[in-house]
């Protein structure tokens, strides 16, 4: 984005005194699940504040843990070495994969349903890191219980926020034995919104027709 519009953005942000994701005013957070959703065609959006964090959600959504093993291709150090913190160990790939995996920036932020519609396994993990507004990442899928587990390992995701203010619990069988503050800032949110609204726009032309 230009620094006018990131400025104009954060300004709306700043302005709206809502700047933390436990806010149930919050319309950040909401307007980049929306988007995101609409983009891949899938029907679900869990937002969290790394590529890792959207890694662990993936995989703590389909019940996979400390002591399981997945199937994944191309899988760099950096992953190798979260993966093996977290207990799980990667097999030879032979499919399908346990998710799928976009990474986003300047250049292929346009074509982010294009990238999309070649994915196959039940989750599809986009990092939004690469359009240059801090970490963020986001887990895209159709499974509601994927989705509710992959929520429910953040510190005040959706569940919690529908339970902190009463104390009790909507659904005890989503109860995690941990947490993890994957929750991502509603500024970070705004800003990679505006980025992928601007990249999916055609081009302006400008000056006159020649004849």
């Amino acid at each position: 984005m230009e620094l006018f519009d990131t400025a104009t953005v954060l300004t709306r942000v700043l302005t709206s005194g809502v700047v933390m994701s436990i806010e149930k005013s919050d319309r950040e957070l909401p307007g980049l699940e929306r988007l995101l959703a609409k983009r891949t065609g899938r029907s679900r959006a869990v937002l969290l504040n790394s590529r890792t964090g959207a890694i662990h959600a993936a995989l703590a959504g389909q019940g996979i843990g400390h002591g399981d093993s997945v199937a994944l291709p191309d899988v760099d150090a950096e992953t190798s070495a979260f993966l093996a913190w977290l207990g799980v160990t990667v097999t030879s790939y032979d499919g399908p994969a346990a998710y799928d995996h976009i990474a986003l920036d300047p250049a292929n932020a346009d074509r982010l349903g294009e990238l999309a519609a070649g994915a196959t396994a039940p989750a599809l993990v986009v990092d939004l890191t690469g359009l240059g507004f801090g970490p963020a990442a986001a887990v895209l899928t159709d499974d509601p219980n994927l989705w509710a587990r992959a929520e429910r390992l953040k510190i005040f995701g959706a569940y919690d926020l529908r339970t902190m203010w009463t104390q009790e619990e909507a659904d005890a069988d989503l109860v995690p034995g941990v947490q993890f503050n994957y929750r991502l800032s509603p500024l970070v949110a705004a800003c990679a919104r505006m980025a992928l609204t601007q990249a999916a726009r055609p081009a302006a032309t400008s000056g006159a027709k020649q004849s």
